[in-house]
C-alpha cells in the first residue's frame, strides 16, 4: 500500500522530532538515578566540604543521591577530564574551582579545553585568600610591607603551596603588581608552608581565610589584607588588597560544571536549585563558616566569571614565566 505523500511527510517529520522530544522528556524527569559530582582533590579540605554540602542540598531537593567522587591528581586535571569524557546527560558533574582557570594556561598540553568542554552550571561561593606575615616583620600595612620589601630586595621569603596552585599564583600576582623582589619558597602543600611561616623560616604567605582564621585570632600571624573584591564578613576590620592595589583580586571560588552539550533544561534546573540553596539561611551559614561569601547567578554569569579569571591568571602566569615542574 502506498502512503499519500502528505501522510508520509507527516510521519517522517514526526520520526525526526522523536529524538528532540525524548531529550526534553528526559530533562524534565531529571534526575531519575544517582548523580556523581567529581572533585579533583582528596576528601577533607574546603573544596571537598563545599561539594558535600551542595550534594546533600541537591539530594534533598531533587530526590536522588548526589554522590561525591574524589579523583585527585595532576592538579585536578584527572577529575576534569573524567567529566569532559562523560555522557552529556547531567549525571556526571564537576566541582569547578579557580584551579581550573589557572590550569588553562599553566598546563600547555591538555587532552581537553576547560573553557570549551565544560559547561558552566552555577557558581557557589568565593573564598578570599589573606596576606599573612610573621610577627617579626615590622610592616603593619600593605604599603609598609611593599616599602619594606623594596628596601630589602631578595631577602624576604614568600611561601606558597605547590607551583601553579592558588597560593602560588596569588604570590606571583602580588610580586608582579608591586615590583617587589622576594624569594619564592614553594611547598608540597599549604599546611607545611603555614608551619614554616609560624616558625619564622619564611616571612609572608597568601593562604585561604578558613585555613588562617585561627592564627589571626590568636595573634600568631598578622593579617595585612584579604584578596577578595570586598571586605570579608569574617574579618571586617582587615582591608582588601584592592584598597592599596586597584584591580587586585585573587580569591578562590567554587562552582558546578557539566560536560558540554548537556541539555539546557538540566543545567537550568540545577542552577535554580543551587541558587535556592545559596539563599537558604542554614546552608548559607555553613558556607560562611568556611569563610565564603555566596555567589548566586545564572549559568551565563558563571561562564563570564570563569572567562575573566582564566584571562587574569593567564597574564600572571605568562608574566612570571611559571612552568610545570
Amino acid at each position: 500500500m502506498k502512503l499519500p505523500r502528505r501522510n508520509f511527510l507527516h510521519l517522517a517529520a514526526g520520526a525526526a522530532a522523536l529524538p528532540a522530544v525524548s531529550r526534553i522528556a528526559r530533562a524534565q524527569a531529571y534526575p531519575s538515578r544517582p548523580v556523581r559530582i567529581i572533585v579533583g582533590v582528596p576528601p577533607g579540605g574546603g573544596i571537598d566540604i563545599v561539594a558535600r554540602l551542595i550534594g546533600q542540598w541537591l539530594s534533598e531537593r531533587l530526590g536522588q543521591q548526589f554522590v561525591i567522587e574524589n579523583r585527585p591528581g595532576a592538579g585536578t586535571n584527572i577529575a576534569t577530564e573524567a567529566v569532559v569524557r562523560a555522557p552529556a546527560d547531567g549525571y556526571t558533574l564537576l566541582l569547578v574551582t579557580a584551579i581550573n582557570a589557572i590550569n588553562t594556561t599553566f598546563y600547555e598540553k591538555l587532552n581537553f579545553s576547560f573553557i570549551r568542554d565544560i559547561a558552566p552550571v552555577a557558581s557557589i561561593i568565593v573564598v578570599p585568600n589573606v596576606m599573612l606575615v610573621h610577627p617579626s616583620v615590622p610592616a603593619k600595612t600593605v604599603p609598609e610591607f611593599i616599602a619594606y620589601a623594596k628596601a630589602n630586595p631578595g631577602k624576604i621569603n614568600i611561601a606558597s603551596g605547590p607551583i601553579g596552585g592558588p597560593t602560588h599564583v596569588t604570590a606571583e600576582l602580588f610580586k608582579m603588581m608591586t615590583g617587589t623582589d622576594m624569594l619564592l619558597v614553594s611547598y608540597r602543600g599549604v599546611a607545611p608552608a603555614a608551619t614554616d611561616l609560624l616558625g619564622g623560616q619564611v616571612q609572608v604567605m597568601f593562604n585561604s581565610l578558613p585555613a588562617s582564621i585561627e592564627y589571626i585570632k590568636a595573634g600568631t600571624l598578622r593579617a595585612l589584607a584579604v584578596t577578595s573584591a570586598t571586605r570579608s564578613e569574617t574579618l571586617p576590620g582587615i582591608p582588601t588588597m584592592g584598597e592599596f592595589l586597584p584591580g587586585f583580586e585573587a580569591s578562590q571560588w567554587y562552582g558546578v560544571g557539566a560536560p558540554k552539550n548537556t541539555p539546557p533544561q538540566i543545567i537550568d534546573k540545577l542552577n535554580k536549585e543551587i541558587n535556592a540553596g545559596l539563599a537558604d539561611p542554614k546552608l548559607k551559614a555553613r558556607l560562611a563558616d568556611l569563610g565564603g561569601t555566596v555567589l548566586p547567578g545564572s549559568p551565563a554569569d558563571f561562564g563570564k566569571h570563569i572567562a575573566e579569571e582564566t584571562e587574569k591568571w593567564g597574564k600572571a602566569i605568562r608574566a612570571a614565566n611559571i612552568k610545570v615542574e
